[in-house]
């Protein structure tokens, strides 16, 4: 109960605090510009609610997508046909997990339901709420919970395998937080640091921080990692809320370098630059291998984006209005700009193949291509 108790007293206060109310603030108007490169909506698809913390799967040729009443569905990247379709039977708290043939999501009964393609394999009661996609990886299945507790499920039958628990903290943050798998590693977001943990025994190998939040009271102080990270070779980069950008070495388990800069959204990066915005949508890109500051832009203020993906030469990310924009990854000019529908994107954009997907607030699941 001091659990439940401390995050909604988070939630609460983060919420009534106005930090991040850009329904406050003018979103800048769009400049025309000609565009550099070529691109559009190749097709849409419906879903249902999706008023959770919705993340995308995506696996050989398709992706996997949930709406919020807990249908699944795998569509084809190539045209959007869909090629199975499952139920968790509940409402979800959280976004799928997939890694090309199982499927992970947690309900808001706080069930963890694991799928072959179509059919449901197995389901654990949880003893914390999940926002957090779950991780399928190497024949497990990780849970991050709300309270920073992570857990390794076998994949085929839903023993679990092991716990690894932080110390209790007064506030926790419901936000979706970091959880990915590097090489032979699970790193994991517990508060404002990285954790390099071994994926078969739940073993702590090694902490590095991401930001050193130092506020003069509890809410100044949550930093959390969120999601979502960026992973380029040895380097994971990551966002801790309101605190600072920062990237940390996998293979060495120590920080290469963090940033100052409030915010509440994770972060889009490879090898040549990391991408984020603060709580006002300015954006920041930094040289991914030691954090210099390559450029800045207001051009989106206040447009209420959704996280942001880098790939190839461009920064792609969504916002309020259904605009898609492509930015140059060197130096943040406009180079495309495309309109999937007219509801706000949530997501970050998920890749397989040459094809991008998005899902808007009202449902709309939009996929297209640059040329």
């Amino acid at each position: 109960m001091q659990r439940v108790l401390a995050l909604l007293a988070a939630t609460m206060l983060l919420g009534g605090c106005g930090l991040f109310d850009k329904d406050a603030a003018k979103p800048t108007p769009l400049a025309s510009f000609t565009p550099a490169i070529a691109g559009r909506v190749v097709w849409s698809a419906d879903l249902g609610d999706v008023s959770f913390s919705l993340s995308v799967g995506q696996g050989d040729g398709h992706f996997v997508v949930a709406d919020g009443t807990g249908e699944l569905r795998a569509l084809r990247a190539d045209d959007g046909a869909e090629l199975w379709r499952a139920k968790a039977g509940a409402k979800l708290s959280a976004g799928v997990g997939h890694d090309g043939r199982f499927s992970a999501v947690v309900t808001r009964d706080q069930d963890l339901v694991v799928f072959d393609q179509a059919k449901e394999v197995w389901r654990k009661r949880l003893k914390a709420p999940v926002v957090t996609a779950p991780l399928v990886a190497g024949e497990r299945v990780f849970v991050l919970g709300v309270d920073r507790a992570v857990h390794g499920f076998d994949v085929l039958d839903g023993r679990h395998l092991w716990e690894l628990r932080r110390p209790g903290e007064a506030l926790l943050l419901s936000q979706p937080g970091g959880l990915m798998a590097w090489k032979d590693t699970l790193v994991v977001g517990q508060g404002p640091r990285l954790a390099g943990v071994d994926p078969t025994k739940g073993t702590l190998r090694w902490e590095a921080n991401v930001a050193s939040p130092r506020g003069t009271n509890e809410v100044e102080r949550l930093a959390d990692v969120v999601a979502p990270m960026a992973r380029t070779g040895d380097l994971i980069c990551a966002r801790a809320f309101q605190a600072a950008v920062g990237c940390v070495n996998a293979q060495r388990g120590n920080q290469t370098w963090s940033r100052l800069q409030g915010g509440a959204l994770g972060v889009g990066g490879d090898a040549e630059v990391v991408v984020g915005f603060d709580a006002s949508d300015r954006l920041t890109a930094w040289r991914t291998s030691n954090g210099e500051t390559l450029w800045n832009s207001e051009a989106l203020q206040n447009r209420r984006l959704a996280p942001p993906r880098v790939t190839g030469s461009v920064v792609v990310m969504g916002d309020f209005e259904g605009y898609l924009h492509f930015l140059d990854a060197k130096s943040g000019q406009p180079r495309l700009r495309l309109r999937a529908g007219s509801a706000a994107i949530v997501t970050a954009p998920a890749l397989v193949g040459n094809t991008m997907l998005v899902v808007a607030a009202n449902g709309g699941v939009h996929a297209f291509r640059p040329e």
